[in-house]
């Protein structure tokens, strides 16, 4: 049987615990500088594929969670419940979308970060998708995606 903590106090911390917590900046995610970064256009081409397939119900948007931080899967999240709401008031059903991707215009406003605008051509329309990727932990990963 294990000692429960009285209400309202917290159980007493382990002193490998806050061992850990004392040195949380050795264990946070590090930003890396560009020249310890890949070259950032194939994930640019690749992530916007995945973002227009999840919005479309095509993808599953776990697939992009080791790429986007907690904030893009967030608010993607919600765009993917809004779009699958909007699919079954029109009665229309999932669809892998055509389209192709266009231009990848790329800028570098510090060193470790990416902003780009992807070009997505289809049938009907054409849309960006702007995209910021940052260089944590010797790899890229998307701190904001928008689809316009």
């Amino acid at each position: 049987m294990t000692a429960r903590p009285a209400a309202g106090r917290a159980p007493a911390r382990s002193s490998a615990l806050q061992f850990l917590d004392d040195d949380d900046e050795y264990f946070a995610r590090q930003p890396a500088r560009r020249s310890e970064l890949p070259d950032p256009e194939p994930l640019l081409r690749n992530l916007t594929h995945c973002v227009i397939e999840v919005l479309a119900g095509a993808r599953d948007l776990d697939q992009l969670a080791r790429w986007v931080t907690d904030d893009v899967y967030r608010n993607l999240s919600k765009r993917v419940v809004l779009a699958a709401r909007a699919r079954r008031v029109k009665g229309q059903a999932l669809q892998r979308p055509a389209f192709s991707l266009g231009t990848v215009i790329t800028c570098e406003p510090a060193d470790g970060v990416v902003e780009a605008v992807v070009m997505v051509h289809q049938r009907a329309r054409s849309r960006a998708v702007a995209i910021r990727l940052e260089g944590l932990d010797q790899r890229w990963r998307a701190s904001a995606i928008s689809v316009l």
